[in-house]
């Protein structure tokens, strides 16, 4: 999951669980708000410790090679 999906799951959350009114049986709309929000902000912190780690197009981190410039 990127930032994006984060983000929409975390408002999503956040509508379900301060936005609506409504009884339900069988299942509890707050909670489900809740678990979304916390789904969430984990993904949103697991995403950027990988973007953190990742170090880009070109980088080494991905296991490509590193070229060294030698001037003689």
């Amino acid at each position: 999951m990127g930032f994006g999906s984060s983000i929409v799951l975390i408002a999503a959350g956040a509508i379900l669980r301060f936005a609506v009114s409504v009884t339900t049986t069988g299942f509890n709309l707050h909670t489900i708000g809740l678990i979304l929000i916390i789904v969430g902000a984990v993904s949103l912190v697991l995403s950027i410790v990988f973007w953190n780690t990742w170090g880009g197009f070109g980088g080494t981190a991905g296991g490509g090679s590193r070229r060294q410039r030698r001037v003689t």
